[in-house]
């Protein structure tokens, strides 16, 4: 598929979850976040198992891959996709209409993590009847270092975790794109898990993610609180995603494949008119 093509592709995707019923924005929304939280905790699970990040970044984008694969919508996609139905004037794709499918996104993505966030903590306490596990610590630890640890820096915290967000948006929007371009179920894994691990691998912020990570971390015992996260991690989190997302890789794409500007005209090209009656 050429980018002009999966431009066109992108804007249509775009209407489409615009325009989808509030019911199945929810449900398609809610089993995206449920997944996510889940495959954030297998990469931990691993990291901790194992001693090695990479494996676990490595490994992570599974979970990526199924939600993508099954039609379910994630915040950092659709703040890619459907500015640009709206930017193209597709009919029934309004301000307000972007805004709600936005709204109705996050709250169907929080719902779904908070319920593998709550279920994980389950498993790694027995029903919190005892103390959490080496996976149950870490999440502990990755809630107070991505909060606090922040907060500790100021401004310099707030504008590095801000980056970090825009970054990842980047990057996983550049797999949600790349799995346009390929018709085969192999080549939109492909093209998914490259970006999705180099985000996870790198410590980015990602909005969904953190919607798992940082309340089994206050279940866990973590050294923060909800004010905290909300401040310090998933409001900026979240602005930084859009920020990433629309600009790095929608925009972009849709500046130059979809408004492409007209071709220049070499210098010394002889006008039409004037190629014919030389052809003459």
């Amino acid at each position: 598929m050429s980018p002009p093509e999966f431009a066109e592709k992108m804007v249509d995707a775009g209407q489409t979850k615009a325009l989808m019923s509030t019911r199945d924005t929810l449900i398609r929304s809610y089993m995206a976040g449920a997944i996510l939280g889940l495959a954030a905790a297998f990469a931990v699970t691993i990291t901790v198992q194992t001693g090695n990040a990479l494996l676990g970044a490595v490994l992570f984008p599974v979970g990526f891959c199924m939600l993508y694969l099954l039609g379910f919508d994630l915040l950092t996609g659709v703040f890619t996709l459907v500015p640009l139905s709206w930017l193209a004037k597709r009919p029934g794709v309004t301000f307000g209409a972007m805004m709600r499918n936005w709204g109705l996104v996050f709250v169907g993505n929080f719902a779904g993590a908070i319920t593998t966030a709550v279920m994980i903590a389950i498993t790694l306490t027995y029903g919190f009847s005892v103390d959490p596990n080496e996976v149950g610590q870490q999440l502990g630890t990755i809630g107070e270092s991505r909060t606090v640890g922040y907060a500790e820096y100021g401004a310099a915290g707030m504008l590095t975790l801000f980056v970090r967000a825009v970054m990842c948006n980047w990057m996983v929007s550049t797999g949600v794109v790349g799995a346009m371009m390929s018709k085969s179920v192999s080549g939109k894994v492909l093209c998914m898990w490259m970006p999705v691990m180099v985000f996870f691998y790198m410590g980015f912020e990602h909005s969904i993610v953190n919607m798992f990570l940082f309340p089994a971390g206050l279940m866990m015992g973590g050294d923060f609180d909800f004010t905290d996260y909300l401040i310090w991690n998933e409001i900026p989190t979240v602005i930084g995603n859009l920020v990433g997302g629309l600009t790095f890789v929608g925009g972009m794409i849709y500046a130059t494949h979809f408004r492409t500007a007209p071709q220049r005209t070499p210098k010394n090209a002889a006008a039409p008119d004037e190629r014919a009656s030389v052809d003459a």
